[in-house]
């Protein structure tokens, strides 16, 4: 029987600190990815952020690519079925997205990598709940970060100025049926995330899963109530793999379930821009060596990594 991964009360965190932030960061040491719960954010308002992200993706096709940005890498707005690839994926993923980002002033620096938001006229209700999602998993996040600077000795407050105006994204995704048989295509490929840490909203349907340090493939459904939340590539680097950004996949259904659509809400918590990845000196000891000499701007290494996932 394969080990499960933990689900944790981040109520904890104000009433138990210590012991919820040493459990909180042996789950991410081992897997990478923990279950969050008692998370605050209203059922209610999660329903109707999915409602308005269904109603976009139920549009004809040729009014939903009205708000897809040629050259933008799929940044905001639409990016149409058939163009994300997992890294060293020889088939695209069965889906298609859309991009909300942070909505930050005109004069602001960071303008020219963080365009403008795209609304849906066709849709009302879009940015409302679409925005207002996004904010409560920022906030969220922040939260999960605070616990995992304590547990590698840095203060709670570390991440708060270098997130703040963080290039995150809100992706909602949807998976259409699949009405062919035998496909060599899946619904995500296997992949790392390349941010600090992701936060899904909808995972209690069946087909994510994680690859445990033993290469087995775990599933990971989640209750109802319960947030995903996975390390990205970035902590990773950050903290010098005591943070590992497991490989995880969505695998397409078995028989009559694969024909029923999927939808899924990730946010990809980002840092501010500018921002420079530099392995944290506490996180390297003699066991674990000093894996990367280069520091490199977060802006940098995402587009290092959206040209290898074909959104650049």
């Amino acid at each position: 029987m394969s080990a499960r991964i933990p689900t944790l009360d981040i109520t904890r965190f104000d009433t138990d600190r210590e012991a919820f932030v040493a459990e909180l960061g042996a789950a991410y040491r081992e897997w990478g990815f923990a279950g969050i719960r008692n998370h605050g954010i209203p059922q209610a308002q999660i329903d109707a952020a999915y409602d308005v992200f269904k109603r976009f993706f139920a549009l004809p096709d040729e009014v939903k690519k009205q708000y897809h940005v040629a050259g933008g890498g799929g940044a905001r707005g639409y990016t149409p079925f058939g163009v994300e690839t997992a890294k060293d994926s020889k088939h695209f993923d069965l889906k298609e997205f859309w991009h909300v980002g942070r909505e930050i002033p005109d004069d602001s620096k960071y303008r020219d990598v963080m365009p403008p938001n795209l609304w849906p006229a066709e849709v009302p209700g879009f940015r409302e709940h679409g925005y207002g999602l996004y904010q409560a998993l920022d906030q969220l996040g922040s939260r999960v970060l605070s616990a995992l600077a304590l547990h590698i000795g840095l203060p709670e407050t570390y991440f708060a100025d270098k997130t703040d105006t963080g290039n995150s994204i809100l992706r909602p995704i949807h998976y259409p049926p699949i009405t062919a048989d035998d496909i060599p295509n899946v619904r995500a490929g296997a992949h790392e995330d390349i941010n600090l840490i992701t936060l899904l909203v909808g995972a209690s349907a069946a087909g994510l899963e994680v690859k445990s340090k033993q290469g087995e493939w775990v599933p990971f459904t989640s209750d109802a109530d319960t947030i995903v939340v996975n390390i990205g590539d970035m902590l990773q680097r950050l903290t010098n793999h005591v943070y590992p950004s497991t490989t995880h996949r969505v695998t397409n259904p078995p028989g009559e379930q694969a024909r029923q659509p999927r939808y899924s809400v990730p946010f990809f918590l980002h840092p501010n821009p500018d921002f420079l990845i530099d392995v944290l000196p506490s996180t390297v000891t003699p066991d674990n060596p000093k894996r990367y000499p280069e520091a490199i701007t977060a802006q940098s290494y995402l587009e290092e990594r959206l040209r290898e996932i074909k959104l650049k």
